[in-house]
Order: structure tokens, then sequence, then C-alpha cells
């Protein structure tokens, strides 16, 4: 189960209306309410132990 930053709600990852990505953790959000407070002021939500912190996959070299 998963937490939205803004009003708390646990959800299941498939539930969430959206996710937001801010500085490297990925935050799921239960609707467009909680959405539009998150992007307003990141920062007064941004808790990186509720969101998850992105996977980054190896590169692939270019010739």
């Amino acid at each position: 189960m998963l937490k939205d930053p803004v009003c708390g709600k646990r959800m299941n990852r498939s539930k969430a209306h959206i996710t937001i990505e801010h500085e490297g953790v990925v935050y799921y959000l239960c609707c467009p309410r909680c959405q539009s407070e998150f992007e307003r002021s990141p920062e007064a939500y941004a808790q990186p132990e509720v969101g998850e912190k992105v996977k980054k996959g190896k590169r692939r070299a270019q010739s």
C-alpha cells in the first residue's frame, strides 16, 4: 500500500490518479485536488519515505 503525501489516503499503485516525480522520488496522488496541491507546493508535501525512489536503468552504449 502507498500513501498520498497530501491527504494521507492509502491506495494501491494501480488506483493512483497520477504519479509525480520530484527530486528523484515518485509520489502517488489519489485525486486531482491532491495533484493540484502537490504541484503548487511540492516542498511542503515531498516526503521521500512516502514515495518510491526512481529506479535508474542501465544505459546502452551508442555506437
